[in-house]
C-alpha cells in the first residue's frame, strides 16, 4: 500500500509554476513549526485548487520535508517556490500568518518546505475532480491510501496523465499495484536533504551557523556527479571552496586531509592544517553514507596531493 496526499494550493502558485515547468518545486507552508509525515519519500503529493475550483490540477513526487529559515528556502528554490521574488514570498507569509512584523526584512521566519521532484501541471481538460470524501472544511490537505477506493481512483487517474519513473521497470506496473516513484533530486532538494542529513552541522568542523553551511557535491555535477545525498557533504563555506578547488579531501579511512599545496600556494592555512586527520562526520541514521566511489573520484581527479 502506498499513500497519496492531496494538498490545497493557490491558483497563482499553480499558474506561475505551470508556465515555468521547473524540475522541482517547494510546496511551502507559511509556518515552519510542524513536521510533515503524511507521505513517505517516493509517494505522490497532489495539488488541489481552492474552492470553488474543486479539482486536482497536478502534483509531484515527494522527496523531503524540512523547516528552514525563509532566506534559505528562497536561496535554495527561488522561483520554484511559486513566487517571483523574496519580498513577495515574505509578503505572503506575513499575510497568511497575519503578522505585519514579518514584513521587516531583518526577520527570517521559519518556513515549512515540502520538496517535490518531477512535478507535473495539467491543462484544464485533464483536471481531476476531487473525490466526495475530500470535505469542504479541509484546510491544508488529506491523505489517501491506495488500499481504499478513492486512493486507487486517484492513483490510476494520475498514472494515466503523468509520465512517472516507477520503482519497477516491469511493463505491467503502469496499471498494476500502486507503488513509489523514484525521486530525481534537483539542486534545491539536494541542498536541503544534505543539510538535514548532517543535522545542520559541518561534517568537518562541526559548525552550526546555517547561513555559512553549504551542501557540497563530492563529485561535481558538471563532471557526472548527481544531486544525490550520497554524493554530498555538508561543509562550512570556506571548506567547501577548498574542497572544490582540491586543497582538501576525505581520505579512504574517512578523515579530513589537507594538501601541502595550501601552504605552498598561499603561505597560510594553519587553521585547516589543525583539522588535518580529524574524522569526517557521517550523516544521521536513515540517510545514505557518502559514496565511496564519489570520494575516490575526488581524491583521484580533484585533490592536489
Amino acid at each position: 500500500m502506498v499513500s497519496l496526499f492531496v494538498a490545497i494550493t493557490d491558483r497563482s502558485w499553480f499558474d506561475l509554476l505551470s508556465v515555468e515547468r521547473p524540475d522541482e518545486v517547494n510546496f511551502w507552508q507559511p509556518s515552519g513549526f510542524r513536521n510533515f509525515k503524511a507521505v513517505s519519500v517516493g509517494e505522490l503529493f497532489l495539488f488541489k485548487l481552492h474552492a470553488p475550483n474543486d479539482f486536482i490540477v497536478g502534483g509531484g513526487v515527494f522527496s523531503h520535508a524540512s523547516n528552514v529559515p525563509l532566506s534559505l528556502a528562497w536561496e535554495a528554490f527561488g522561483i520554484k517556490n511559486g513566487v517571483t521574488s523574496l519580498p513577495e514570498m515574505r509578503r505572503r507569509i506575513a499575510q497568511y500568518r497575519r503578522d505585519d512584523a514579518l514584513l521587516d526584512p531583518r526577520t527570517d521566519p521559519p518556513v515549512g518546505c515540502r520538496i517535490l521532484t518531477q512535478p507535473f501541471f495539467w491543462p484544464r481538460e485533464q483536471w481531476i475532480p476531487v473525490p466526495q470524501s475530500f470535505a469542504r472544511n479541509i484546510v491544508t490537505g488529506k491523505r489517501y491510501g491506495s488500499d481504499e477506493a478513492d486512493g486507487r481512483y486517484l492513483w490510476e487517474a494520475v498514472v494515466e496523465r503523468a509520465s512517472l519513473d516507477l520503482a519497477t521497470t516491469q511493463p505491467a506496473a503502469r496499471y498494476g499495484a500502486p507503488q513509489t516513484v523514484r525521486p530525481r533530486l534537483g539542486q534545491g532538494a539536494f541542498r536541503l536533504t544534505v543539510t538535514d542529513a548532517y543535522d545542520r552541522r559541518c561534517a568537518v568542523s562541526g559548525e552550526r551557523t546555517l547561513p555559512i553551511l553549504d551542501a557540497a557535491h563530492i563529485r561535481a555535477y558538471g563532471d557526472g556527479g548527481e544531486h544525490d545525498a550520497a554524493n554530498g557533504l555538508l561543509l562550512r563555506t570556506d571548506i567547501h571552496r577548498l574542497f572544490d578547488l582540491g586543497y582538501v579531501t576525505v581520505s579512504d579511512d574517512n578523515r579530513f586531509e589537507v594538501s601541502h599545496r595550501l601552504k605552498a600556494d598561499f603561505d597560510n592555512g594553519r587553521h585547516y592544517y589543525d583539522l588535518h586527520g580529524s574524522p569526517v562526520r557521517g550523516p544521521q541514521t536513515g540517510y545514505a553514507p557518502p559514496s565511496a566511489d564519489a570520494l575516490a573520484w575526488h581524491r583521484d581527479h580533484r585533490y592536489l596531493g
